[in-house]
């Protein structure tokens, strides 16, 4: 496990024990929290936005965007490839029973059920910096589980260099995933670097804004890793492996030209088709000025030690 260079706080200093249990409760099932029938209305924003502060020592201090940004701008092309699709058709996906099968070079395989994903492990509040190779950049206050304490109890054998993921396939709910002339191959498929995992800021999302999350955005379970490009971030994981060998990435696959295998926020390596120096924050309306692309976006000071002495153009 590699050493980080600066301190990872406790849970209990990252939500007040109130807040942890109330959320929690929420996303279990058991109970809801006072927003929960108000949803669309401004007094339903206002207590997101509170929600919104109550957050890690490892968040960003900028401003969250409003849940409305968050919901009805996504890229998740199991329901169309359209911004404003998944808010249209992830309604149709049935999120339980879901399991995850956990597999590949582990000593302890087997299977982790969303609800006791949601009751077992520790849930922590991240306000985090999301940016996608389109240029276009959010701030997301998720609520979710640090991967690495998840792949510590399948007990991960020494070979293992790779975490592999994979993405539900399920073609009578997910409307673009039943075309003639798929726009992708299926099922969507991910992975990172052992020691990239096993990074605290890497989480897998059960929530935002204090609440479960919304089928459009990934529900019930996807990854974030926030110095990295948004496709990186797979939705609705069924499964997650271990492996020796590098593992497929979809959008690599697809055209390792534009989408390379590490995909860190780099400003300096362009999409062949456009810069990637600036970002349009979405929220900011139509005339809002563009803003500098920061390396590894804005998390270098924590992440940067991952990758000295890469060629971080020739590995993008």
């Amino acid at each position: 496990m590699p050493v980080y260079r600066y301190p990872v706080p406790p849970a209990s200093e990252i939500t007040p024990k109130s807040v942890f249990l109330n959320r929690r409760a929420f996303m279990a099932g058991a109970a809801g929290l006072a927003l929960a029938g108000a949803s669309g209305t401004a007094r339903a924003e206002e207590e997101r936005q509170k929600l919104a502060t109550v957050s890690s020592p490892l968040s960003t201090d900028e401003t969250p965007n409003s849940y409305e940004d968050i919901t009805t701008y996504n890229n998740f092309y199991e329901f169309g490839t359209g911004k404003g699709d998944p808010a249209k058709n992830a309604g149709s996906l049935t999120t339980r029973p879901w399991t995850i099968e956990v597999g590949g070079l582990v000593n302890n395989p087997g299977t982790i059920d969303i609800e006791d994903l949601l009751t077992k492990y520790t849930l922590e509040d991240r306000i985090y910096r999301h940016r996608c190779v389109e240029a276009w950049s959010m701030v997301i206050p998720w609520a979710g589980i640090p991967l690495a304490s998840i792949i510590d109890k399948f007990d991960v054998q020494g070979s293992a260099k790779y975490v592999a993921f994979e993405t539900l396939v399920r073609p009578e709910e997910m409307t673009g995933q039943n075309s003639t002339f798929p726009i992708l191959p299926w099922p969507y498929v991910e992975g990172l670097r052992m020691d990239e995992a096993m990074h605290p800021l890497t989480i897998l999302a059960v929530g935002l804004y204090g609440e479960t999350l919304p089928n459009q955005s990934g529900a019930p379970v996807r990854l974030v890793v926030p110095w990295k490009y948004g496709f990186k971030g797979i939705k609705s994981i069924v499964k997650i492996s271990f492996t020796e060998e590098q593992p497929p990435a979809t959008w690599n696959m697809q055209n390792p030209r534009e989408y390379g295998f590490y995909s860190n926020v780099n400003p300096n390596v362009d999409h062949p088709r456009w810069s990637q120096a600036t970002e349009r924050r979405i929220g900011g309306g139509l005339f809002a000025s563009r803003i500098d692309t920061q390396m590894f976006n804005g998390y270098g000071d924590q992440v940067a030690s991952l990758y000295e002495g890469m060629d971080l153009k020739k590995y993008f």
